[in-house]
């Protein structure tokens, strides 16, 4: 067979390769194969990271407070008037195709705008005031946190990482739903998976 012959030969080979692997990744909006029933995508292992933050009331929060129970933790900034508020609204939905709050932490991806009264307006905005609780902190604070989930914050000429994750009750996170593919019907059938 003539080299050139050979040549395309392996291109279009290789093009049925990528296209069967684009299919596996993409299918199912997300849903990692063999990824023992949930709808969102399984991270990789990922230590647990604990935080101790305040939250819009000045409480203070801490991941540990909440083993033995799913926690949703995501991460949202005050002012944002699209992505923040469709994630929210998507997160209330699936509370209430639960019938049942979960607890849900917000965290704070710009802690120069998002204060006390900024994170209890967008609350109260959302329907969440009572559901909710908006974590906030200096950057300092909050670096560690982002570092440890990857999340870049929001910044001048970019958004920041926009995903909610499940926590189980032992506080290790077994399930990353990237924002655009979050519907309320997922995220409830995942949270009834880890037992909500």
């Amino acid at each position: 067979m003539p080299l050139r012959a050979r040549l395309a030969l392996m291109l279009a080979a290789s093009f049925v390769l990528l296209g069967a692997l684009a299919v596996v990744l993409f299918a199912g909006g997300g849903t990692h194969a063999g990824g023992a029933g949930f709808d969102g995508s399984l991270p990789p292992d990922v230590p647990r990271a604990d935080f101790t933050l305040r939250d819009q009331d000045g409480k203070v929060a801490r991941l540990s407070d909440y083993r033995g129970q799913p926690v949703i933790l995501t991460f949202m900034y005050s002012t944002c008037r699209d992505t923040c508020p469709l994630t929210a609204y998507q997160i209330r939905g699936a509370m209430d195709q639960i019938g049942h709050d979960i607890p849900t932490l917000a965290i704070s991806v710009d802690p120069k705008n998002d204060t006390e009264l900024n994170a209890k307006r967008f609350l109260n905005r959302t329907g969440l005031t009572g559901r909710m609780r908006f974590l906030l902190g200096s950057e300092r604070q909050l670096a560690p946190i982002w570092d440890a989930y990857a999340i870049r914050p929001q910044g001048k000429g970019f958004d920041h990482s926009a995903y909610v994750l499940l926590v189980d009750g032992r506080g290790v996170r077994r399930v990353s739903w990237p924002t655009e593919k979050l519907t309320p019907e997922g995220l409830a059938h995942d949270l009834r998976l880890l037992g909500a």
